[in-house]
């Protein structure tokens, strides 16, 4: 080969490798703009949802499965034996106390009654002339007409025909006693369940119930507390140092339950289906009247106890509801969603917009879950937090604000299961 050839191939395929050299190494054109872009696109300005941190005070407040039970609930069984001759009662009736229930056929106690009626009458004419005969014997013996000893006589027999007829009267008040039994009343005022028996049946006083009288109005609500709460209890309901709950109106438990100032006032959640009733609008107010004295070690549980009233009737025996307790408020309470928290671990932090529109991280503490709230230390009222959007964001990212429209909470009878309220782990009441 010529030797001037050869240097220009040599030359040629140098050059070729200089160029692929720089298409393999150099960056390209593209990749250039796509990195402009995406750094670009790190400080764009980013729409998020943004709420106000709020200062109010914020009721401390539980919830709890209960079980409706009646304050009052009496077994009616007979006091004598017989038949029973006529049923008054009607199942599932309200009675009211005093009002006739059954009757048993009284022919042999009316009898009884008569019999002793008539010993009383014939003990009390022996007595009237007893007390004749010593008239007359104290005059003779004013006159010295007979001694001393025949007044005496007569004496005696007067006072043994007075414990006579004391005798006879209280015979007669005993079968007197003997025939009310044979009509049986309502002990209280209340429902009555299935009756047991019917016309004609031969009860007796250990047999089976012939009816069962349930108190409705007032009615009692029972459920139970983690014992971690037994002291806030006790606080709110007056109970701490025995002292009596006292017996307030319903509308001073509802001032206090809705003002979250304890008082033992509690609220039980009325399912929706029961709000559309005719006069049942809104939870029925109550108040707590017993604390147990010990904990159970099985479950760590106290079990506590409450009156309601329950005119419109709402509330019936064995029913299961929800009770929500107010145990106590914090004031002055800085209030954000949930949903604004970034949890790390064990770390809580917040989103803070400043006034340059720019977003900071804020470690924040906190106390207490309200339902969709939490109240937390470490920032001030009116400072503005990202709610929604936080998950692009990085400290000093520019943001575009919209306001948090907070989802609608849900009525009281659709409320999950599990106590509402509660605080987070780690978080202090």
């Amino acid at each position: 080969m010529h030797p001037k050839r050869w240097t220009l191939g040599i030359v040629a395929i140098a050059l070729g490798a200089l160029a692929f050299g720089a298409y393999r190494w150099l960056p390209r054109a593209d990749t250039l703009a796509a990195a402009d872009s995406a750094a670009s696109a790190a400080h764009a300005t980013q729409t998020v949802s943004v709420f106000a941190a709020q200062q109010r005070d914020v009721p401390v407040v539980v919830e709890a499965a209960g079980t409706v039970v009646s304050l009052d609930t009496v077994d009616v069984r007979p006091q004598v034996s017989g038949s029973v001759s006529e049923v008054v009662v009607r199942e599932g009736r309200f009675v009211s106390r005093g009002e006739v229930l059954f009757r048993l056929d009284d022919r042999a106690h009316r009898a009884d009654l008569e019999r002793a009626s008539a010993q009383l009458l014939r003990d009390q004419a022996t007595l009237t002339d007893l007390n004749r005969q010593l008239t007359r014997a104290q005059d003779l013996r004013a006159q010295n007409f007979i001694a001393q000893s025949a007044v005496d006589t007569v004496l005696a027999q007067v006072e043994a025909q007075r414990a006579a007829v004391a005798a006879d009267q209280a015979a007669v008040r005993a079968a007197e006693v003997s025939l009310s039994f044979d009509t049986i009343a309502s002990p209280l005022a209340g429902r009555a369940g299935a009756v047991t028996i019917y016309r004609g049946s031969l009860v007796q006083p250990t047999g089976a119930p012939m009816v069962t009288i349930s108190r409705i109005d007032p009615i009692g609500v029972s459920f139970t507390l983690p014992e971690a709460q037994l002291t806030a209890v006790l606080r709110a309901s007056g109970l701490q140092q025995g002292a009596a709950a006292p017996r307030g109106a319903a509308t001073a438990a509802s001032a206090q339950a809705r003002a979250g100032a304890g008082g033992g006032a509690f609220a039980v959640l009325v399912p929706d289906a029961e709000r559309g009733r005719a006069g049942g609008t809104g939870d029925l107010l109550g108040r707590i009247t017993f604390v147990d004295n010990a904990v159970d070690t099985a479950t760590g549980t106290i079990r506590v106890k409450g009156e309601v009233p329950n005119a419109s009737h709402r509330l019936w025996p064995g029913q299961y509801v929800t009770v929500r307790m107010t145990l106590r408020t914090i004031p002055g309470a800085i209030v954000i969603p949930q949903s604004a928290l970034i949890i790390r671990g064990s770390e809580r932090t917040v989103y803070v917009v400043k006034a340059d529109t720019t977003v900071e991280p804020r470690p924040v503490q906190p106390r207490y879950n309200d339902a969709e709230s939490v109240v937390v230390e470490g920032l001030q009222a009116g400072e503005k937090v990202v709610v929604e959007g936080k998950q692009n964001l990085r400290p000093g990212s520019t943001v575009r604000e919209t306001p948090y429209a907070p989802p609608r909470r849900a009525p009281a009878g659709q409320r999950p299961n599990g106590p509402a309220g509660s605080a987070p782990t780690g978080a202090s009441l």
